[in-house]
C-alpha cells in the first residue's frame, strides 16, 4: 500500500512539473511572437511626430518607424494597438500588447516591473506658454502655475516635480489647446514635439513663447514585461544595427529635421 502511494506521488510529481515546463514554454513571449508572426505595440497615434496619422489617415511616425524596424530585424510583422497613454501599460499588463512604440522614458517606478531596451531617442523638456504671459519665464515661474498635462506620463510627473497644479488632459494636443484658450496657464512638453506644432501650425508660432527646461536625455525605450529578457536582447540588436546603418538618424531627420538619437 506503501509503495502504490509513493508511486502515485512520483506520477503526479511528473504531471505537474511536465505541467510546469510546458506552462513556461506557453509563457516565452518571443517564440510566442515568432509563432504568429507578429509583435504588437502600443501606442497612442495622437503624438506628432512620434505616433500620429498622416493625412491619408495611415499610422506614421518616428516610434512607429523604429518598431517597425525592429519588428523587420525580429522577423515579424508590426502591428498597432491605439490607445489613450494612461491605458498603455494596463494593456501591457495583460499581455494585450508585448511592447510600446510611444517614445517612452524609463523610471525606477517601471523599472520594477519592465525590463527596457536600449535608448533610441533623446530629447529636452520644454514649457508652452502664452507669449504675453509675463509671470512665467523660467521654470521657477511655474510653482502654484496650472499646468495641461497628462499626471500619468513622465512629462507630466516632471511637471508635478515641478510644483504645478494640474489641469489633466489625455494627450499633448488637448494641452496645448488648454493653454491657448486660457484655462491652463501652461503646457509641459517635449523641444521637438513643440517644433512640430508650429510647423503644422505657423501661425500660431507669436501666440506662444517657448521655454526650455532641461538638457537632452534618453526619452524612448521599449519595455517589455520582466521574464522576457531573450526579447529585450533582441530589439537591442535590431536598435544597433538601426544606429550602425544610419537608418536611426535618417529617422530622427525625417521627423525632426535634427538628429536627435544621440546625446
Amino acid at each position: 500500500m506503501k509503495k502504490s502511494i509513493s508511486l502515485l506521488l512520483v506520477l503526479v510529481l511528473a504531471v505537474v512539473t511536465l505541467s510546469g515546463c510546458s506552462q513556461k514554454k506557453e509563457t516565452n513571449l518571443l517564440q510566442d511572437i515568432k509563432d504568429r508572426g507578429y509583435i504588437v505595440f502600443g501606442t497612442e497615434g495622437t503624438w506628432s511626430p512620434y505616433t500620429f496619422h498622416n493625412e491619408a489617415d495611415e499610422l506614421i511616425g518616428f516610434d512607429i518607424e523604429v518598431a517597425r524596424y525592429v519588428a523587420a530585424y525580429i522577423g515579424v510583422e508590426a502591428r498597432f494597438v491605439e490607445t489613450a497613454w494612461s491605458s498603455i501599460f494596463a494593456g501591457l499588463d495583460a499581455g494585450q500588447v508585448d511592447s510600446v512604440a510611444n517614445c517612452v522614458s524609463y523610471t525606477e517606478d517601471r523599472a520594477e516591473k519592465y525590463d527596457f531596451s536600449s535608448p533610441y531617442n533623446y530629447t529636452r523638456y520644454a514649457i508652452m506658454t502664452l507669449a504675453d504671459n509675463d509671470e512665467i519665464n523660467s521654470l521657477e515661474d511655474v510653482v502654484g502655475k496650472v499646468s495641461s498635462n497628462d499626471p500619468t506620463s513622465t512629462i507630466g510627473q516632471f511637471a508635478e516635480s515641478c510644483g504645478v497644479v494640474f489641469d489633466e488632459v489625455k494627450n499633448a494636443a488637448q494641452g496645448i489647446s488648454e493653454v491657448k484658450n486660457g484655462r491652463a496657464d501652461l503646457t509641459f512638453s517635449t523641444d521637438i514635439g513643440l517644433a512640430d506644432y508650429f510647423k503644422q501650425h505657423p501661425e500660431e508660432a507669436d501666440m506662444f513663447k517657448i521655454i526650455i527646461v532641461s538638457d537632452p536625455e534618453p526619452n524612448a525605450y521599449f519595455p517589455v514585461v520582466k521574464g522576457n529578457e531573450d526579447l529585450v536582447a533582441l530589439i537591442n540588436e535590431a536598435l544597433a544595427q538601426a544606429e550602425a546603418d544610419g537608418t536611426l538618424s535618417a529617422l530622427a531627420l525625417k521627423y525632426f529635421d535634427v538628429d536627435t538619437t544621440k546625446k
